[in-house]
Formats: C-alpha cells, sequence, structure tokens
C-alpha cells in the first residue's frame, strides 16, 4: 500500500512540475509551449481538448484513455482531483508499474494531456523447480500463471497462497514458496518466472490430547476423527496421519455429530491448538464440553392432514423416552433415507417441508414438535432433454417414467436416471436431472442433462492357439436403426443408420482351415416402437477340424496326453497342448465338427411383482455335423437340437458398468421335446461303443437346463467413487428325460476364465479364477451340474466418460460334477485373487486378473495354484 501510495505523490508530482511553467497571470489567449501552474493560485478550469498516450503499443489507444475516466470535452480543474483520480485508476488496475499525465500545451482555456504508461513485464518462461511432474500439472491449472501474460503483484501473491494452500492439503505444512522474476535478456519488457518450493516433509500428528470427555473415551473420540490420526500406532495402519487444517475442522465437527449422537445437544468444544511437537509433527490438544444427556419426552406433529400421526412415528422410527439423537433425526428427515419425505414426494408433494422444533427443555428431557407444510400436489408440466445428439429424442422418452402430466414422483425420476444409464449410449456418472419447480402453479419442469458417450464397440484380436494364429474381429452397433436400412441420407452417421437404439453385432474368428466362426445378431429393446417387448434374432456358423492321428501317436504328445486327460477329455480341452513342429503337415481335413445354429428370441417386461422383472423365450436350432470328431461320444452323424428357453430375470443394478446398488437375479430353463418318452426306443438295450448306435441315439438331442444366477452389489460408503461389496452365487444343473440318453451337448465347462472360443456353442464355459481353462470338468467326462460361490470387492480408480477403471479382490468357490448323485455343495474348490478392469466404449470391458487355486483337483496341483486370466468382453 506505500508503494502504491508513493507512486501516486510521484506521478503528481510530475504533474505540478509538468504544469510548473504556467503563468495563471497571462493572458487566455497566449498559447504557452510549455505550461506553467502555480499552486500558490487558485485551481482554474479547462476543457480537455485531446488526450494522447504513449509508452504502450499492444493496445488501442481508446481503451487506454477510457481507464483513465478522462474525455475529450470534459472540464477538469487544474490543479484538481480529476487528474489525481485517473492516476490512481490506473495504478489500481494492476497491469501498469508507472503512470504520468503531462499538459503538452494549452490554448486558450483549452488543455491538452498526455498520459505516459509503462506497462508491467510480460511472462515469457516458467519454472518450477522443487516438484514432480503432477503437482507441477496441478499448479499450472491452478494458478493461472500463463506464458505471455502480463505479472502483477496480485498475481504473485494469490500464487503463493494457492500454492501453500496445495501443499497444505498433501499434509507439507511447512512448504516454502519463493517465486523469482528475472529479466529475459532475449525479449524486452519480458521476464522469467522462477517457482521455487521446497516442500519439506510431512507433517504429521504426534500426539492428540482430549480433555473434559467423560461421556466418550479417548480411544473412541479419536476413532471418530478420520482424517487426524496418531503416527506410530497400529491401530492407525491403514488411515492417513499427515495434518490438514482443512480436515482437522472436519474431524471437530465429526466429535461433535458422535456426542449429539449419543443425546448430548449441548456438546461443543471449548478450546483446540495445534502445536509444532518438532520439525516434522504437531500436537493437537482438544478441549470438550458435554454437557448434559436428554432423551425424547414427547414427539407431536402439526400440520399434517395426510397422514395420521401414527404413520408418520412410524416412519420416523424414533419414540418417547429414546436418546435424542440429533443425527438419526437429521437422517430420518433430510437425506435418501428421509422415509417420510420420500412418502410426500412420491405422491407429488414436491413442495413439503419438515421443520422439527424443540417446544420444550426440561430437565434432561426434550419435547419435539414436527411442524409440516404439506403445500399443494405439482403436476409434471415440462420434460426437457438436454445433451442428446445420439438417439432420436423418442427412444429417450420412452424410457423415462415422468410424463407431463403427472405427479411428480421421486421414485420416476430416480427410476428414469436409472433407465437412461442401462442405455449405454450416456456417461452414467454424469446424469443429472434439472428440478425446477413453480409453487404459484403447483407445476414442475424437469430437465435431464446428459452427456453422450460412443457406445459402439471394435474388437479386434490375435493369439497363438495349437494351430497358429488365431484371429477375431467383431463389429458392435448399439444405435443401429433398422427402419432407416433402406432409406440412406441424414440417418447414415457412418456406415450404419443409426438413431433407434437396436443392437446389430456382426463378428468372425478364425485361423484358416483349422477354424472359422461366424455369427450375426440383431436385438430391439422395444420391438415395434410402442411396448417395451424385445425381439432378438441370431445366426452362426462355426467348422473346425482335427489334427491328424500322427500328431497324437508322437511319442512326445503320447505321453503328454495319457497323463494329462488319461481318455478323449471332452470338447472343451481341446485346444491346450501347444505348438510343437509344423502344425500344417498333421492338418486333416477328414475329421471336423461343423455347427450351424438360429434362434429368435421374445421378452417381455413385467409390471408384477415389480417392473424390474422381465419374462423371456427363446427358440432355437442348432445342427451338429460330424466326421471322425474324437472328443463326443459321437464322433461320426448329424445330431440336431431344437430346444426352448424361458427366463425370469429380475435386474435393479444403478449403473451398467460400475454398479454400486441393486441386484441381478435370473432362473432359466432350456428343455427340448422329450423324444424318448414317445419314441417307443429302448436305449439301454444301445451299446454305447457303437458308433451307428450313439448316432441314432443323439440325432436328435434331448434334455432339459436350468439354471440360476445372482449378484448383489453394496455400495460401502457414500458419493460415487466408492467401495462397493459385490456377491454371486451361481447354480447349473443339466438333466435327462431317459438316463440312458444323456445330451453330450450343453454341458459344463468349468475353470479358469470362462472364455473358452472353441466350445461356446457346444458346451457353457463357467469361470474360477486361480484354476486353468475347464480344469474342473471331471476327467473323461462332461459336467452336468455346477456350484459357483464369490464375493468381490470393486474400487474405483477412473469413472470418466472415455474410461473407467477400477480394482478388485476376490474370494471364489466352485465345483463341477459328472452324477447328480455326487452333486456335493461343500465340496468346492477355493480360489482368491486380485484383479482390475477397465472400460473403454469402443472396445467394452476388458482386464486381468491374478487368482491362487488352493485345492487340489482330481489329486494333482497341476491345474491350481497362480494363474493369470485375461478378460475381454463382457464380465463372465
Amino acid at each position: 500500500m506505500h508503494y502504491r501510495i508513493s507512486r501516486i505523490l510521484l506521478s503528481i508530482c510530475l504533474c505540478l512540475y509538468a504544469f510548473s511553467g504556467y503563468a495563471q497571470e497571462k493572458s487566455d489567449s497566449v498559447t504557452s509551449a510549455k505550461p506553467v501552474i502555480v499552486y500558490s493560485a487558485s485551481p482554474k478550469k479547462y476543457e480537455i481538448g485531446g488526450i494522447t498516450v504513449s509508452g504502450v503499443k499492444e493496445h488501442e489507444d481508446y481503451l487506454l484513455i477510457g481507464l483513465s475516466g478522462l474525455a475529450v470535452g470534459q472540464v477538469v480543474s487544474v490543479p484538481g482531483d480529476e487528474i489525481t483520480q485517473a492516476i490512481r485508476r490506473y495504478m489500481k488496475h494492476g497491469l501498469f508499474s508507472d503512470v504520468s499525465i503531462t499538459a503538452t500545451k494549452i490554448v486558450d482555456n483549452r488543455v491538452y494531456l498526455n498520459i505516459a504508461l509503462k506497462q508491467r513485464p510480460r511472462i515469457s518462461e516458467i519454472h518450477y523447480n522443487g516438484i514432480k511432474k503432477s503437482d507441477r500439472e496441478d499448479l499450472e491449472a491452478k494458478l493461472g500463471l500463463v506464458k505471455g501474460s502480463q505479472i502483477t503483484p496480485n498475481l504473485i501473491d494469490r500464487a503463493k497462497i494457492l500454492i501453500k494452500k496445495h501443499f497444505d492439503e498433501k499434509g507439507f505444512k511447512n512448504a516454502d514458496i519463493e517465486i523469482v522474476q528475472r529479466d529475459d535478456v532475449s525479449d524486452d519488457n519480458k521476464v522469467i518466472v522462477d517457482v521455487n518450493i521446497d516442500k519439506k516433509d510431512k507433517v504429521k500428528v504426534h500426539k492428540i490430547t482430549i480433555e473434559g470427555n467423560s461421556a466418550i473415551s479417548d480411544k473412541k473420540l479419536k476413532r471418530v476423527m478420520k482424517k487426524t490420526n496418531e503416527k506410530g500406532k497400529l491401530v492407525n495402519l491403514f488411515r492417513t496421519k499427515k495434518f490438514v487444517n482443512e480436515k482437522f475442522e472436519e474431524d471437530k465437527q465429526l466429535i461433535i455429530d458422535k456426542y449429539n449422537e449419543l443425546g448430548y445437544r449441548d456438546a461443543r468444544i471449548v478450546t483446540d491448538s495445534v502445536s509444532p511437537f518438532d520439525d516434522k509433527t504437531v500436537d493437537v490438544f482438544i478441549k470438550v464440553e458435554e454437557g448434559d444427556k436428554y432423551y425424547l419426552r414427547n414427539i407431536s406433529w402439526v400440520g399434517n392432514k395426510l397422514y395420521p400421526t401414527e404413520q408418520l412415528n412410524f416412519l420416523l422410527r424414533m419414540k418417547k423416552g429414546d436418546v435424542y439423537n440429533q443425527k438419526l433425526l437429521n437422517e430420518r428427515i433430510s437425506s435418501d433415507q428421509d422415509a417420510i419425505g420420500n412418502l410426500y414426494y412420491n405422491n407429488g408433494y414436491l413442495f413439503y417441508r419438515l421443520d422439527p422444533v424443540e417446544i420444550n427443555v426440561d430437565n434432561d428431557s426434550i419435547d419435539l414438535e414436527m411442524r409440516i407444510y404439506e403445500g399443494r400436489q405439482a403436476t409434471i408440466n415440462k420434460i426437457k432433454i438436454n445433451g442428446n445428439d445420439r438417439l432420436y429424442e423418442n427412444v429417450i422418452r420412452r424410457e423415462l417414467r415422468t410424463k407431463p402430466g403427472q405427479l411428480f414422483s421421486k421414485d420416476d425420476l430416480e427410476r428414469s436416471m436409472r433407465e437412461i444409464a442401462q442405455m449405454g449410449h450416456f456417461n452414467p456418472e454424469n446424469i443429472k436431472p434439472d428440478i425446477q419447480p413453480d409453487e404459484m402453479n403447483g407445476s414442475v419442469d424437469i430437465a435431464y442433462n446428459l452427456e453422450s458417450k460412443a457406445n459402439d464397440q471394435v474388437e479386434f484380436s490375435a493369439g497363438w492357439g495349437q494351430t497358429g494364429v488365431i484371429g477375431k474381429l467383431s463389429l458392435k452397433f448399439t444405435n443401429f436403426s433398422l427402419a432407416n436400412l433402406l432409406h440412406p441420407g441424414e440417418n447414415y452417421r457412418g456406415i450404419l443408420p443409426q438413431g433407434d437404439g437396436q443392437t446389430l453385432t456382426i463378428s468372425g474368428q478364425t485361423n484358416g482351415s483349422y477354424y472359422q466362426s461366424y455369427s450375426v445378431s440383431f436385438f430391439d429393446p422395444w420391438f415395434g416402437g410402442k411396448r417395451p417387448n424385445s425381439f432378438s434374432v441370431s445366426a452362426f456358423y462355426s467348422k473346425q477340424t482335427d489334427i491328424s492321428s500322427r500328431y497324437y501317436n508322437s511319442a512326445y504328445m503320447n505321453n503328454y496326453y495319457n497323463s494329462l486327460y488319461g481318455g478323449y477329455g471332452g470338447y472343451g480341452s481341446y485346444g491346450g497342448y501347444g505348438n510343437y513342429g509344423n502344425m500344417s503337415d498333421y492338418y486333416d481335413p477328414n475329421k471336423s465338427i461343423q455347427m450351424y445354429g438360429l434362434s429368435v428370441g421374445w421378452g417381455k417386461r413385467l409390471r408384477w411383482p415389480d417392473d424390474y422383472f422381465t419374462i423371456s423365450a427363446e427358440l432355437s436350432y442348432q445342427k451338429y455335423i460330424l466326421k471322425d470328431w474324437r472328443y463326443f461320444p459321437v464322433t461320426n452323424g448329424n445330431c440336431n437340437n431344437i430346444s426352448m428357453k424361458l427366463a425370469l430375470a429380475r435386474s435393479s443394478s444403478d449403473n451398467p458398468i460400475y454398479p454400486r446398488r441393486g441386484s441381478d437375479f435370473s432362473l432359466s430353463v432350456q428343455f427340448t421335446p422329450p423324444y424318448s418318452l414317445f419314441d417307443g426306443v429302448n436305449y439301454k438295450s444301445y451299446n454305447t461303443s457303437n458308433q451307428d448306435d450313439m448316432n441314432k441315439m443323439h440325432k436328435w438331442i434331448e434334455y432339459h437346463k436350468w439354471s440360476f444366477k445372482s449378484k448383489t452389489y453394496t455400495a460401502l460408503t457414500d458419493g460415487a467413487k466408492c467401495p462397493v461389496l459385490m456377491t454371486r452365487a451361481d447354480f447349473g444343473f443339466l438333466g435327462h428325460y431317459d438316463r440312458y440318453k444323456k445330451s453330450p451337448f450343453e454341458t459344463y465347462d468349468m475353470g479358469g476364465d470362462g472364455m473358452t472360443g472353441y466350445s461356446s456353442y457346444a458346451t457353457e464355459s463357467v469361470a474360477l479364477r486361480g484354476y486353468e481353462n475347464n480344469s474342473l470338468t471331471p476327467t473323461g467326462y462332461a459336467g452336468y451340474a455346477y456350484t459357483r460361490l464369490g464375493i468381490e470387492l470393486r474400487y474405483p480408480l477412473m469413472l470418466e466418460s472415455s474410461t473407467s477403471i477400477y480394482a478388485l479382490g476376490f474370494v471364489e468357490a466352485g465345483n463341477a460334477w459328472h452324477d447328480l448323485k455326487n452333486y456335493n455343495p461343500f465340496d468346492l474348490k477355493r480360489s482368491a485373487g486380485v484383479g482390475v478392469r477397465i472400460f473403454l466404449p469402443m472396445i467394452g470391458m476388458m482386464g486381468i486378473d491374478w487368482g491362487y487355486g488352493f485345492d487340489k483337483v482330481f489329486g494333482s496341483k497341476q491345474y491350481g495354484g497362480s494363474q493369470f486370466h485375461f478378460i475381454l468382453g463382457q464380465e463372465f
């Protein structure tokens, strides 16, 4: 401040000097080349005849003159305050280091002024010293120090404050900050700014001393504080020990909240202090005054006309004689647990308010009066959708539970947000409703603010198998429009028409002559566009050839095969031997399996028991053509599979990528016609070692297959980035109509990542991490039943529209059985491990898991132990 005043006085002196040669007694008609002002005389009025600016080239003169507050034609006093105020305006602006206003000439009663300005220097370079890259990037975003901008004292002071605050929040309470300016010799009026930072060591808490507490022990109060914890204590091993002022203030409030929770409504912190113990630690002192413990005596309700007092008391869950728990009271009337508020909000009473008032405090008892303003019901007036540039708007609106003309409902609003998130076209983390109530008219406008994200997926992968390189290309278009397929134009965004939210998937997988697989599928969630009835159709073709017997008869492979599988091992175990020699020498096109498939599905959203339930039906046909295929009981012939699948499912999870709450359940049965019950054939007489008999037996495959799958999601804390506990329980059972005609297809292969590619149409792969793929399927047999249980703890690392990443830890247990009589839900193979998932909109879900299998498989540890599993596509 003294510096600025001295600059103003200096400028005024320059003004006085410039006018000092003017003699006021001279005639006004005389023009003076060197105007002289006699300050002992009275001020004289002059009209400003012209204003010029010197010293600044980067800005237009009229802009700089405008800052002064002076204008041509203005009458000013000489000497007078107008010139002084103009100088102050320039100095207050902060962009000039020197300002002077002089009179260049006086003609009659007109004065001509020149404003001489000297700009503060601009920044040519900024160097951050003493910090790592991440801190530098954070500070660059906060400080506002930008190359090319003018540097001012205010800017420097602000930067120091922000840097200090930045490192205080990280526990570096003693950080030293110095900002130095150096002239840039290569450029006039520019400086190089050095930001020198010495973070020093983090300041941690040495000791916390609490006085005045008797109702709650020191130990419990210290545990109440979340971010202020003593170092060197085992109980704080996984807690932060650094000291941050802001977090300490929050922890003091947590102490008061704890007392309020236990009925001590008058509890307060009388005094607190933080003092250095040494250069690296501080001591924290807190003195509390607990006050008395209070109980509820009477709870009365005022203003409730819609709902009786008994019902409101039941929802409040607080009664006479209870400890006066202010924390619970606030939760019950002003949070997501606000049962009373939800009762009103879900019936249109958006303008409802509840105000609890302590009307009487008598010794240790409190009388509470619950004052309700019910207001009028709010009708939805307008629904706006902002940020959508992917779908036709009606595709979004049909998912909404909030419709114009309906009464407002909080449940409908939250359900609408969930349905939009489940569509997958918008970032679920940024779906925010803007509620605009109009109490006077009894209406409300709702705007859904959305953030579009790319949802189409392209999968291109390559792997190395027994027969060489295996390539896969899959295209998934999630916003396809069948109706616009024959109407090119603006409906096409890329190679296909878009806008209706239908899904078209085309995929192919091959490694040339050995293996080929192609599939195409179409799914419409609102078939016909009027009701949420889904329709799907899909088709696939797959061909796989075998390796000649010369390969298996080689000395190495004969020993390896016999020791590993001890028999034909099942179809799912094929492909695990490795690559030995030139495989093209062993290619045998006369040994193969071809599979054709076609399915048509239909689904309906139910209203009972609630509208989270869906029922679906799928009719499918598969044909298997086998030629000397040694991996099934049927090695030659054609097998046909006509089946119907019925499924009842309920999905209430709140997010398709990182669900935090809700659950997913499904119960399904897939069955074929019971041919053995009416064909009159005695299958007991068939010889299972005779291929003609086996071909006749399985020409028409029969079975009934039951599955139950479930997942639950529980958020462990509040907020978007919260850890989530996921639990899983899955059961499967493949039955038969005739025990002598058990299906060789649709069995279970268990173990590994559950992504066995070759057998996906003939068997169902079930993952169990920590074990090799398919290793839990009984050796030499097929799995006809399985159980899998699991718990998974997830923690989000990044939840953005472009990328979502979360880490996980898991424990699992499961097993598969060939005979149902051996089924034992307590005979499970256990595993545990960690992993990470990454969701990219253009690729989908992928990740890697490390698991450790603890149990022996068929008496050997060969298949368990340490295992890595790679995940590509949707979670298994």
